[in-house]
């Protein structure tokens, strides 16, 4: 006979990073939700704290602002999501880039900028670029980093991820075994529901204008992190543009992916590698995704005198499906 407390369901939520967090979880009555809650929000809060650039004061804003060829220090949190960043750049061959928060800016999806309209689009695709792996030295030792150039970090394709993990971490260090906990759709899940059922996480649709469920995919130690093109847009003209950047053209992505969902145990890197894959397209995304061994679904769509229609390439452990 079990000499284990019977396992009840919690659930706490709060706001971070404009928009929420949430945790589900599986622990004994007596558990102290309180200090559980509290470590949650401040786990999401260093990081938004750390990472935002909508706060003037964060490391990351700060940052931005410091001269060039001057060392900075970092605290770890930051430290480690600007080193994950890096990396992800590098082996999707510039596709990740956290260089291009003065780019964001200029199409109006970032902290202090207007929409732009049709003759600034046009000025903004006359622009040099070089990734931030060129232009921000890391000096790992001391843990400080300095920029080489002219350079605008922004994290908002790898951040919420690693708030994602933060939020898995805290549970961790409560000794909770059973466990969703997500950041607007970013997820990750550890253990299961009573009764040994995976976690269930609805897969979005990739629509404009409404949400609308699309499939669920079943989760049991893993993350997932989805990126599209039909969450933050503007029009003008009939043209839709979309918040992600491409890093070599300066300009919002143009290619039929709609939307791309990574599986990864790291909700940062799985965060990261959805944008990389939807910046690629879908056939050089496809193919890398392949060779890495990846769990993905890349979502394309199809437009038509008959209307929208979406075409989904699966991909499990490296292996497309069929």
């Amino acid at each position: 006979m079990s000499s284990e407390a019977p396992l009840q369901r919690h659930a706490l939520n709060g706001e971070t990073m404009g928009t929420r967090y949430s945790a589900v979880f599986f622990a004994p009555a007596g558990i102290d939700l309180g200090a559980i809650g509290a470590a949650l929000f401040a786990g999401v809060d260093r990081v938004d704290c750390q990472m935002s650039t909508w706060k003037a004061d964060s490391d990351l804003s700060r940052l931005n602002a410091a001269p060039l060829q001057q060392w900075q220090p970092v605290p770890p949190q930051l430290w480690t999501v600007l080193d994950a960043a890096l990396r992800v750049g590098r082996e999707s061959g510039g596709a990740f880039d956290i260089g291009v928060g003065d780019v964001v800016n200029a199409w109006g999806f970032g902290s202090a900028a207007p929409q732009p309209n049709a003759q600034q689009i046009r000025a903004l695709g006359q622009r040099s670029h070089r990734p931030a792996s060129d232009l921000l030295e890391m000096d790992a030792a001391q843990q400080r980093v300095r920029k080489q150039g002219a350079l605008a970090l922004d994290l908002s394709g790898i951040a919420k991820g690693y708030g994602v993990d933060a939020l898995a971490h805290c549970l961790d260090g409560f000794g909770v075994r059973h466990y969703l906990v997500g950041i607007d759709g970013e997820m990750r899940a550890k253990g299961s529901k009573p009764g040994g059922q995976a976690w269930a996480v609805a897969i979005e649709k990739p629509v404009r204008h409404r949400r609308e469920v699309m499939g669920v995919m079943e989760l049991t130690d893993a993350a997932i992190a989805t990126s599209g093109d039909y969450r933050h847009w503007f029009e003008l003209a009939g043209q839709h543009y979309a918040h992600t950047i491409h890093p070599a053209s300066g300009r919002p992505l143009d290619n039929r992916l709609a939307s791309v969902t990574v599986v990864m145990p790291s909700c940062m890197l799985a965060d990261a590698w959805a944008t990389a894959l939807l910046v690629l397209g879908a056939p050089a995304a496809t193919e890398l995704a392949q060779q890495r061994g990846m769990t993905a679904l890349l979502v394309l769509r199809n437009l038509s005198d008959a209307g929208e229609a979406f075409e989904q390439i699966s991909i499990v452990d490296g292996v497309l499906q069929p």
